[in-house]
């Protein structure tokens, strides 16, 4: 019976990054200088950008750079270089929020 019900996932924050400020770079367009305040960020990774509390966009870190170095992650306490896929509204004081679904078991 359990084989038979839909899988259930939970989002699991594994890091957040506060935006501190927004350049523009060519072919990239909008890209969050940001500082990250807790776990780790990951290129590829899912992303909720949140603006004062609020989710107001969903989907993928586009690039991830440290200096000039593009970098697969960076830790807390480190600055980055950052865009994401599809959305350019960055403003500074926005949150980025990094996160992997884990499946639940359903009983």
């Amino acid at each position: 019976m359990k084989g038979m019900l839909a899988p259930e996932f939970i989002e699991v924050v594994t890091g957040e990054a506060e935006v501190r400020e927004v350049f523009k770079a060519p072919k990239v367009g909008a890209v969050a200088g940001c500082s990250v305040t807790s776990g780790v960020i990951t290129r590829g990774s899912k992303v909720r950008f949140l603006r004062e509390g609020t989710i107001i966009w969903k989907g993928n870190i586009n690039t991830l750079r440290r200096f000039k170095d593009d970098v697969r992650e960076v830790r807390e306490g480190f600055e980055c270089g950052l865009s994401l896929t599809d959305f350019q509204d960055l403003k500074p004081g926005d949150v980025i929020e990094t996160y992997e679904l884990k499946e639940v078991e359903r009983a």
